[in-house]
């Protein structure tokens, strides 16, 4: 089958690039564009650790077909940070032990920075749910929970 040509702008810049029509959004960020935060673990979209913004909301990105991504902007865990300056969330990771192995991390924030630009003020409850699409082997989730929590405090005391 034929190559495709899509434009995306991925973290605000702009690609041009041919993709078999067959190919993951995953696959591109990986192994075109070289930004390898987002992992594939399972393959099947159940664990969350492909998980990117396109569009502005969340999606999995071992789901997404290259060619559906065609005019949109995708934010990957490495366009959340400004010269080389974390944002509060990774910040917050990383001061509230967040992470442990850290393969799921980049999922995790993504999926925390969604529901925190739609809701910057999540309960508990609401920090849960938000990331129920994303699944931790090593933490538990309480210090994950913990982190997204004081992320949203040092977000809402910033503005």
């Amino acid at each position: 089958m034929e190559e495709k040509r899509i434009q995306v702008a991925v973290n605000g810049k702009a690609y041009e690039l041919m993709v078999p029509p067959w190919r993951t959004l995953l696959e591109v960020i990986r192994e075109d564009l070289k930004l390898t935060g987002a992992k594939e673990g399972c393959g099947q979209g159940e664990c969350g650790a492909c998980t990117v913004m396109m569009g502005g909301k969340t999606v999995n990105s071992c789901l997404v077909l290259a060619v559906e991504a065609d005019g949109q902007e995708i934010t990957t865990i490495e366009g959340l940070s400004e010269d080389s300056k974390l944002h509060p969330i990774q910040e917050a990771f990383v001061e509230h032990a967040g992470m442990q192995c850290g393969f799921c991390t980049p999922g995790m924030i993504m999926s925390a920075k969604a529901l925190l630009d739609r809701n910057p003020d999540p309960s508990e409850r609401e920090i849960r749910e938000g990331i129920a699409g994303n699944v931790c082997r090593c933490t538990g989730y309480t210090k994950i929970v913990e982190s997204i929590g004081a992320a949203a405090k040092a977000v809402k005391g910033g503005e």
